[in-house]
């Protein structure tokens, strides 16, 4: 399966006994939303509320860190995915956090394929598509998650790529947050970025409709970045999500080297050791 599905082809693959579908949505600290609400007042048919906000270790201080194998295990199962489901995620957020989602699915080996709902719920809901109400208890899964720790750089990783240099790095927040000149969400975070890193906002990836930009407009925009596409490159943005988006991108165009730095900035600008950059890339 692709990264990507349409909405077309997932509304014809509504009734197949092996497709899961998981509501991704999260949203960033102080958006006066409810994503569980939200969910329970319109969700594609068949649909379970993965709670993406909790999926992550407690004893982590950053936020949305990943979490223990068991943890995971017991999420998947309780959304009624095996090993051989067909898992569909999207979501209804700003943050296109069901990126974070299939990211983690692959990264924990869940589920036989895993794909992103290319537009979400915006693009499915302006299209007119059947919705439908209230949260189902689905049967418990047997799927086990473990994770692959291979695809996610930690702080010490990038603080060694800062002096060999071997992996590119890509920053997917704004530009105001990358240059520091806009304060960042959570109080008593420095503002700025990884010393090296360049500036791709995950929100230039999508087009009017939300779904993802053609693959010559995504390749143009990493390229204007300055990212090579022959070269690893590391993922990064506030607190692991939006990294997510770009990793996503770049795997569409064929990039085979890419990983998340999972603490992102959430770790790296509350910890006064680590150097920061200020400014343009």
């Amino acid at each position: 399966m692709s990264i990507f599905i349409s909405t077309d082809a997932l509304a014809s693959a509504l009734g197949d006994t092996r497709l899961r579908i998981v509501d991704a949505t999260l949203f960033l600290p102080g958006t006066p939303r409810d994503a569980r609400a939200e969910f329970e007042a319109g969700l594609i048919p068949g649909a379970a509320f993965l709670d993406l906000d909790t999926l992550a270790d407690p004893n982590d201080p950053a936020p949305h860190s990943l979490p223990t194998d068991d943890a995971m295990t017991q999420r998947v199962q309780a959304l009624g995915i095996d090993a051989d489901s067909r898992i569909i995620l999207y979501d209804n957020s700003p943050i296109r956090s069901a990126a974070r989602a299939w990211w983690m699915m692959r990264l924990y080996g869940v589920g036989a394929s895993a794909a992103i709902l290319d537009g979400g719920l915006p693009k499915w809901l302006a299209e007119g598509r059947a919705t439908a109400s209230g949260a189902a208890t689905p049967a418990p899964g047997t799927a086990t998650a473990r994770i692959d720790r291979a695809q996610v750089r930690s702080k010490a990783d990038m603080l060694a790529n800062l002096a060999s240099g071997e992996s590119q790095m890509l920053d997917a927040r704004g530009a105001g947050r990358f240059t520091g000149t806009e304060a960042e969400p959570r109080p008593g975070m420095a503002s700025g970025h990884i010393p090296g890193s360049r500036n791709l906002p995950y929100s230039a990836l999508f087009a009017a409709d939300n779904s993802m930009k053609s693959p010559e407009e995504l390749r143009a925009l990493y390229e204007s970045a300055g990212i090579d596409l022959s070269r690893p490159v590391i993922t990064t943005c506030g607190s692991g999500v939006t990294a997510a988006i770009l990793l996503a991108g770049l795997e569409t165009l064929g990039a085979n080297d890419v990983s998340i730095y999972d603490g992102s900035w959430a770790e790296w600008g509350f910890d006064p050791a680590t150097p920061k950059a200020t400014g343009a890339a």
